[in-house]
């Protein structure tokens, strides 16, 4: 393709959270006429089923009033092939590009989910369609390709082992744009007491009753923080949340969702953000407020190792059972974590959309980022 503006459908079943914000993050830097197809972030697995039939008629009608697309830019949440056969009269000649967030394969299940591999058979059937890949980390793109063989050796016959080079030829990593540069400006506030952060989602697989009993462990050892809880979460009547807020009492000083200002100002007070994740493919929470100056304290696994420089490994990182004894040493020396986080954010920006946009826009065009 040539190097002008392309017309470039991105399309997104489940638009809400992170996906959300990279979807309408992109289509606001892109140097293409991006143009964003989503549906709300609910019945994930309705809208991996049904989600392209529900949006084709949108691609239908924006292509009658503005003209074909040069490009189907589709999330993991899509399922390709069927988007592309239901279809073909208005998508053809587009090339396809899928933007892997997660994937179904390695996302670790809840003790209430049954193993279902129909979704995960969509991601891989996807990339099959598609021209080209893109993983948010090496990190997941390295444990999908790894557990790709033992997910196809379920199957009975013609088990499409030897397509898997192939798609992975065509697989790059391009992590998550974020809109990092406006932290830069944000004024450090200092509390009375050190300030820990968790801003994940509160679900099974961010290692919720980990981070419980540790803050727990603190609080009855008599150590001095307040903490802010500002991921999203399924309800607040959950027992462990209980617990939290029994054990802290007034040192809870934010509980639940914070909208864009009481988020920009969580991210000013933080001196710590921690995570004790089961699953992390990218850790756009953990980057943001690294980026604004908080201290990461998180376990040295999963995208984690790729995410922190490896010179503050040591640091940053926690092993199996060390999570309380890291939280306390940062609590308890505000100075040397300061040190570590004023060498550590800059590292974080290589992730803003004025680096992330026009890397992406040359991969969507089919060709490849400047030497």
């Amino acid at each position: 393709m040539a190097d002008q503006s392309l017309r470039v459908a991105l399309v997104e079943p489940y638009l809400g959270g992170s996906h959300r914000a990279w979807a309408e993050g992109y289509a606001t830097r892109s140097s293409h006429d991006v143009e964003v197809f989503g549906l709300p972030a609910i019945h994930w697995k309705w809208r991996m089923q049904g989600g392209h039939v529900t949006l084709l008629p949108l691609l239908e009608r924006a292509v009658a009033d503005r003209g074909r697309f040069d490009v189907v830019l589709a999330t993991s949440m899509t399922n390709v092939p069927a988007l592309l056969g239901l279809g073909r009269r208005t998508l053809t000649g587009a090339r396809v590009v899928v933007y892997m967030h997660e994937n179904q394969l390695t996302f670790p299940l809840s003790p209430d989910d049954e193993p279902d591999l129909t979704y995960a058979m969509i991601n891989w059937a996807s990339m099959l369609a598609a021209d080209l890949v893109v993983f948010n980390s090496r990190f997941h793109r390295d444990a999908w390709f790894d557990e790709l063989p033992r997910f196809l050796g379920r199957f009975p016959d013609r088990r499409h082992v030897s397509l898997i080079d192939t798609v992975r030829e065509r697989s790059v990593v391009l992590p998550v744009g974020a809109d990092l540069e406006r932290l830069r400006s944000i004024e450090r506030a200092s509390g009375d007491r050190p300030l820990v952060l968790w801003n994940q989602r509160w679900e099974y697989d961010t290692g919720t009753t980990e981070f419980v009993t540790a803050i727990e462990a603190l609080v009855s050892e008599g150590v001095d923080f307040d903490v802010a809880l500002a991921g999203d979460r399924p309800g607040d009547d959950l027992p462990e949340l209980s617990r939290l807020r029994a054990s802290l009492g007034e040192r809870l000083v934010h509980d639940g969702h914070a909208d864009t200002d009481s988020y920009r100002s969580l991210l000013r007070r933080s001196d710590i953000v921690v995570s004790t994740a089961r699953h992390e493919f990218f850790g756009v929470a953990v980057t943001e407020a690294v980026a604004a100056g908080a201290f990461p304290v998180l376990p040295n696994r999963l995208v984690y190792p790729e995410r922190i420089p490896s010179e503050h490994h040591r640091s940053c990182l926690y092993g199996e059972g060390e999570f309380v004894e890291r939280l306390r040493w940062a609590i308890t020396h505000p100075g040397e974590i300061r040190s570590v986080v004023d060498a550590l954010a800059p590292a974080m920006f290589g992730c803003d959309w004025s680096t992330q946009a026009p890397l992406l826009d040359r991969r969507i065009a089919g060709r490849s980022p400047p030497r």
